[in-house]
């Protein structure tokens, strides 16, 4: 059974950080783009960043240069780094494990506020 569990998410002023963490079981890691996704009330939920296996990462515009994802393959983990946090990034964040071949998983979510 595969479980994808973040962690790390809270409630933060404008302008501070957050890590979120995601651990995965019941899959072969390496196998899949890991990535983060979000959803804030009444919008769909939107790519924050991605990984793939050996590296390669992708934003969204709007958390470039702000954010930061990375991957421990060999700890079956994903961690977003979030910084200079905006009202604009309050949202449920969700963990995703995609493969073409071997399907797609969703983590549970962890609630990220940044408000004064």
């Amino acid at each position: 059974q595969v479980q994808l569990v973040e962690s790390g998410g809270g409630l933060v002023q404008p302008g501070g950080s957050l890590r979120l963490s995601c651990a995965a079981s019941g899959l072969i890691f390496s196998r899949y783009i890991m990535g983060w996704y979000r959803q804030a009330p009444g919008k769909q939920r939107e790519m924050v960043a991605t990984v793939t296996s050996d590296g390669s990462t992708n934003y969204a515009d709007s958390v470039k240069g702000r954010f930061t994802i990375s991957r421990d393959n060999a700890k079956n983990t994903v961690n977003l780094q979030m910084n200079s946090l905006k009202p604009e990034d309050t949202a449920v964040y969700y963990c995703r494990a995609e493969s073409l071949r071997w399907g797609r998983y969703w983590g549970q979510g962890t609630q990220v506020t940044a408000s004064s």
